[in-house]
């Protein structure tokens, strides 16, 4: 999971660096100045809210200056390369670069050119650690695997347009690491067969999973990379791969229902669902913060 001192993705995750991670963050035991006299540059070069504004908080609550930068009012926007841009930020005297782009594999590209951590806040259709990591926070809360983070026997479902989601492969990875069967779930265009590649059983059918599920997590359809291009409509994909009330009533005691958000409520899942009794939605938002607190403590200690 960590190279060096870079958090880059999920994929062949270490069980023991994650379990320390997460043991980290759900402890909560910052004191609130681990990085006083510490800068931290957030580099999102795509749009976010929920991302970008928890590395700022959990970056601030450690005591750390924060300075953002986005590709509008920068000098990529003149031309210039992310190389060259995260160059002039590390000469500046930064101490850690969290940075998102559209481009699958742009963080490994900037971490082989920079001295400093650079965690990566999801890139392309490729990885987002920190979610993948803040998932398993709430699925070990949830299910009371918080002792040892082992997530055997647990049964996670991931539904949607798993094959532009940078979430669904960076889960898969850790998931598995600590020891979760996952099963990929959504029509044949956005869950082709040949994703089991990352080690997951693919499934088309929605309804012969949601009994079996200890965790259901639902998808956002990523129209802007192309997803769900040849849909018939949205209604139809929700009537067909959508959390309904319906298909929530059906789950089982104890299993639970997660999004990464933003949600397109009606479609990949009903707002009475995501606003209901099994939703840990909202925990995922709060424990963003503390995965994030936890990544970049790890990141400035390991640099």
């Amino acid at each position: 999971m960590w190279n060096g001192h870079h958090l880059l993705g999920c994929r062949g995750a270490d069980a023991a660096q994650a379990r320390e991670l997460l043991s980290l963050a759900h402890a909560d035991a910052f004191g609130g100045t681990e990085l006083n006299g510490r800068t931290v540059a957030n580099l999102f070069f795509e749009d976010s809210t929920r991302t970008r504004v928890s590395f700022t908080i959990a970056a601030q609550n450690l005591g750390a200056r924060v300075v953002d930068l986005g590709s509008k009012g920068s000098s990529l926007s003149k031309g210039e390369s992310l190389i060259d841009t995260a160059w002039t930020i590390e000469s500046m005297g930064v101490d850690a670069l969290v940075v998102r782009a559209a481009q699958s594999g742009a963080c490994e590209l900037i971490s082989r050119h920079v001295g400093i951590p650079v965690i990566n806040a999801g890139d392309g259709m490729h990885q987002h650690p920190t979610q993948a990591l803040t998932d398993a926070l709430n699925i070990g809360r949830a299910h009371g695997r918080t002792g040892g983070w082992d997530f055997s026997g647990l049964h996670v479902v991931i539904v949607g347009d798993v094959v532009s989601s940078r979430v669904a492969r960076s889960n898969a990875g850790l998931l598995r690491a600590l020891g979760a069967r996952v099963t990929l779930c959504g029509p044949a265009m956005m869950c082709p067969g040949s994703l089991s590649e990352l080690g997951c059983e693919v499934s088309h059918d929605l309804d012969a999973l949601v009994d079996q599920a200890d965790v259901m997590m639902m998808l956002r359809i990523q129209f802007e990379r192309g997803g769900g291009a040849r849909l018939a409509s949205s209604r139809l994909y929700h009537a067909c791969y959508g959390l309904t009330l319906g298909r929530a009533a059906r789950m089982k005691d104890g299993a639970i229902v997660m999004h990464p958000g933003p949600m397109n409520r009606g479609v990949e899942i009903a707002g009475e669902v995501a606003d209901g009794s099994r939703s840990v939605i909202r925990d995922q938002v709060e424990g963003g913060v503390l995965v994030r607190k936890a990544a970049l403590k790890l990141a400035l200690d390991r640099g």
